[in-house]
Order: C-alpha cells, then sequence, then structure tokens
C-alpha cells in the first residue's frame, strides 16, 4: 500500500508551477515549507507577492516555516471530481493556519479527524515529479 488509497503515487496530477509558485515546491520536494516574509513589516504571507498586501513594500524574502498549525477550515469530500482522484475518496482539505502566521491549504490524513481547531503537522508526500503538502493530526 502506497498510502493513496492503493492508486499509484504517479497517477495524482501534479501542479503547474510559475517563477512565483517555484520557489513552494521547490522547497517542498526539499522537505521545507517557503513562504514570503515583508522586509518591512515583517508580516508573512503566502502565495508569493510582488509588494506586500499588509503595507505595500515592494518584494519579500522566501523564508522557510514550520508545517504546525491549527485547521482553519475544512470539506471533506466524498465524490471525485476528476477520475485521478477516484481512489481518492473520501478525503479533506483545510485552511490550516501556521503557527508561523500564513494560512494554506492541503490535505488533512486521516480525512475523518479534519475538524477546526485540530492541531496538525505537516507531511510531505512525493509523486512522479512532485512533493505535494499534506497535514495530520497532532
Amino acid at each position: 500500500m502506497n498510502g493513496l488509497g492503493g492508486q499509484d503515487a504517479g497517477a495524482l496530477p501534479g501542479p503547474v508551477t510559475d517563477l512565483d509558485s517555484e520557489p513552494f515546491f521547490a522547497g517542498l520536494r526539499r522537505r521545507v515549507i517557503v513562504v514570503q516574509e515583508c522586509a518591512a513589516c515583517e508580516r508573512r504571507r503566502f502565495g508569493r507577492l510582488g509588494a506586500c498586501p499588509y503595507c505595500s513594500a515592494p518584494g519579500g524574502t522566501d523564508v522557510e516555516v514550520s508545517g504546525e498549525g491549527v485547521v482553519h477550515s475544512f470539506v471533506r469530500v466524498h465524490r471525485p471530481l476528476t477520475p485521478a482522484m477516484a481512489d481518492e475518496v473520501p478525503y479533506a482539505i483545510a485552511t490550516v493556519e501556521l503557527d508561523a502566521g500564513v494560512r494554506m491549504v492541503g490535505r488533512i490524513e486521516p480525512p475523518e479527524v479534519a475538524a477546526i481547531g485540530v492541531r496538525v503537522t505537516s507531511r510531505f508526500v512525493d509523486h512522479d515529479g512532485w512533493t505535494e503538502l499534506r497535514f495530520t493530526a497532532s
């Protein structure tokens, strides 16, 4: 068993990266979470932007952050949206408020533990050519 409901890990569709998203996905391949931090106000954000949405300072610095946090919201999926996800249901997707001060989206494992306020920690799942960020209850 490969942790993907019996489905070959290479069968799941991967991300289409661009200049802004590549540092995040490169970080996942290295088993780290990369977000952007403003040099002026020091607030963190995900995804990368050309200027800070809080103080409007240009640019930002990529920083590595912990994958620990709390489920902010979630949805439990019982019907696959694509054939590639047919063997994955049910699964839960959550918005996680990381302790580092940013929110990001990822799958919660196991899906039945997904609930608002649940503490989670990151887990990295390798697929054919990409690495996925998931979260497990801690």
